[in-house]
């Protein structure tokens, strides 16, 4: 099954909307959901787990990144795979991210 290359970003914007989120945390959402699907090559999020966000989140912990940044980073990813893309993703270490 072919999946395309770019994630749904508009159905990430409008599940921001639906939930009444600030037009910055859409706009900070969008991006980190677009810098995780450029880190692992574009990839489809629905085609990546828990092994992938780790991944990713574990890199930018490795960059100076300030508290609200890094508790952003996350919780785009989270919202992305919870509640855009319906996924489980309990197999993957968010806490030190």
């Amino acid at each position: 099954m072919h999946m395309p290359t770019k994630p749904k970003l508009e159905q990430v914007r409008q599940r921001i909307r639906t939930k009444h989120d600030s037009i910055r945390t859409e706009e900070a959402y969008v991006q980190w959901v677009k810098r995780f699907v450029l880190f692992h090559q574009k990839r489809h999020p629905a085609e990546m787990g828990g092994k992938e966000i780790s991944a990713y989140l574990n890199h930018l912990s490795l960059k100076k990144t300030t508290r609200p940044q890094r508790r952003t980073k996350r919780c785009a990813i989270v919202f992305l795979y919870r509640e855009v893309l319906k996924k489980d993703i309990a197999d993957c270490r968010l806490r030190n991210a």
